[in-house]
């Protein structure tokens, strides 16, 4: 997790660079500066900041991994990488009731909204609790 730390630790240099540079090139003007960009850049900064301690605390507590090292070799990293699902059709049940929901808010439809939100909650729990039956169960 080192060289992630490392990635997240020049972005949030540079970032902390280019934010004042915002600022201050906005502030040519009488206007006193573009509040909203710089507010986001700092915000950004921060995020960015957060997820680079993050990361370097916990490099330090973990064993180097093979990507880590100066020595590895490509053998080093062979195995079994994780969980990974197979299709499924839930995430498109979701993302339709967020669009009903949407379309109901934009069009001022409440009914609609209500609609939505309770096959919303249908296309939630299929989503969440898929591994728990049928032929993917754990």
């Amino acid at each position: 997790m080192k060289s992630e730390a490392w990635i997240f630790a020049i972005c949030t240099a540079f970032l902390v660079l280019v934010a004042p540079a915002y600022w201050f090139v906005t502030a040519a003007g009488d206007e006193g500066g573009d509040w909203t960009g710089t507010s986001a850049l700092v915000m950004t900064t921060l995020l960015v900041a957060m997820v680079t301690l993050y990361l370097g605390f916990h490099a330090r507590k973990m064993e180097a991994r093979p990507e880590d090292r100066k020595d590895a070799e490509i053998a080093d990293g062979a195995g079994e990488l994780g969980f990974f699902p197979p299709y499924s059709w839930w995430p498109l049940w979701c993302a339709s009731t967020l669009a009903v929901c949407m379309v109901g808010i934009a069009a001022g439809a409440w009914w609609l909204f209500i609609i939505g939100m309770a096959l919303g909650a249908i296309a939630l729990c299929g989503l969440v609790f898929e591994y728990y039956r049928g032929e993917h169960a754990h």
